[in-house]
């Protein structure tokens, strides 16, 4: 996995989380597009222990792909049969209170 961690707010920590190989691409499907694009998402290489801790101190989490996703599921911030897909590809997004 990917990870890019953007601060807003000069405090508020934003993670852009997605799996390797979708780094870069796009995916449509009707009216609902994915971007994963490099400028948001390109960051440092990321194992499950480390997004775990980073997890617990996000304001937004973005993950796009199975690995990333899955993580997001782990730490239940979602439930599997509640993530959406675009083309097949799982995405979660949520703000953190």
């Amino acid at each position: 996995m990917i990870i890019k961690k953007h601060v807003a707010d000069g405090r508020r920590l934003i993670l852009a989380i997605c799996d390797d190989e979708l780094l870069g691409k796009r995916f449509e499907e009707k009216n609902k597009q994915l971007d994963i694009s490099p400028s948001f998402y390109e960051g440092e290489k990321i194992d499950e222990i480390e997004l775990a801790r980073l997890i617990k101190m996000a304001y937004i989490v973005n993950a796009v792909g199975k690995d990333s996703v899955g993580c997001c599921i782990k730490a239940e911030l979602c439930r599997e049969e509640d993530v959406p897909k675009i083309r097949g590809i799982p995405y979660f997004q949520a703000i953190l209170f």
